[in-house]
This record gives structure tokens, C-alpha cells and sequence, in this order.
């Protein structure tokens, strides 16, 4: 019985019109190409903040600062920025826990954003960044830190984007 199920099946395998063929060269394969994430910044517009697209490097809150400090360095046409004379620095993510003395402490979900720059830092600039960074919804606040030469930093406030619009 075994061996008529086993030729049964071969004779099914051979039987179904098919022609073995070698194989054949197609061409390439087909593939894509993927721009860069487009998100959005805030820059000024009829004295208020107005959500304009920015080409970022990649998807990260990082990368979106700084096409925002970088759009300070451009011609914005109908636009504006409060930005102008600082430079985006990097910033210090608190949603990690912190080990210390081998206690977790408590998460957090807090951005530090390092800017430097003189002069005084409206609360439109403030805005721009604050609600450019809380676009990314894990973080309920922003902290603005500014270097200074010959200074220790200093705090420009801690804030959400609600309270400064």
C-alpha cells in the first residue's frame, strides 16, 4: 500500500503540465527610495506660532530641534523665527531611569533641551521650542538650559506647550 501511495504521488508531481525550465535573468530587483521623514516645526507667522513642514535627517525629536534652530539661519519668506542668535546644543532625555546607589528612580517624562546663544530668549522662542519638542507625545515637559561662556547654565523654565501659546 506504501508503495502505491509513493507512486501515486510522483505520477501526480510529473502529471501537472509543467516543463522544468533553467533559470532566467530578469533584471534587477525591484526597490525604492525613501525620502527623509517630513515632520513639522514652529516657526512665526503673523506674530503668532504657525506649524511648518522641516525635511529631518530621521525620525527623532533631536533631529527635529535642529531643523528648527538651523531654519534660523535661512530666508523664511512670510515666516519668522525668535531664534535668531541661539544655536541648538543637544538634548538630555529623562524618560530612562537614572541608577543611582542602585535605586531606580522614579521615570520621568521631561526633555532638556541645551540651547546656547546671547541676548534674551522671548516667550515666543520659548514656544517654538517647547511645542516643537511636545509634537513627540512622550514628553509632558520641556526644560530650556542655556550655556553660557564663562557662566555656569542656567534655566530658562521648565514649561508645556499649552502655557506658552
Amino acid at each position: 500500500m506504501k508503495a502505491l501511495l509513493t507512486l501515486l504521488a510522483m505520477l501526480a508531481v510529473t502529471a501537472c503540465g509543467i516543463a522544468p525550465t533553467d533559470v532566467q535573468d530578469r533584471g534587477n530587483a525591484p526597490t525604492i527610495r525613501i525620502p527623509p521623514p517630513s515632520k513639522t516645526i514652529y516657526l512665526i507667522k503673523d506674530g503668532g506660532l504657525s506649524l511648518e513642514p522641516a525635511d529631518v535627517e530621521d525620525d527623532t525629536v533631536a533631529s527635529l530641534l535642529g531643523a528648527l534652530f538651523q531654519a534660523s539661519t535661512q530666508p523664511l519668506g512670510d515666516r519668522d523665527t525668535a531664534l535668531r542668535g541661539f544655536t541648538y546644543q543637544g538634548i538630555k532625555d529623562s524618560l530612562n531611569p537614572v541608577r543611582r546607589d542602585e535605586i531606580k528612580l522614579p521615570r520621568t517624562s521631561t526633555l532638556t533641551v541645551v540651547i546656547r546663544g546671547e541676548g534674551t530668549l522671548t516667550r515666543l522662542g520659548k514656544a517654538q521650542i517647547v511645542c516643537t519638542a511636545q509634537q513627540d507625545a512622550a514628553y509632558e515637559e520641556v526644560k530650556i538650559v542655556r550655556l553660557e561662556q564663562n557662566r555656569p547654565s542656567r534655566s530658562e523654565g521648565q514649561f508645556t506647550c499649552g502655557e506658552l501659546k
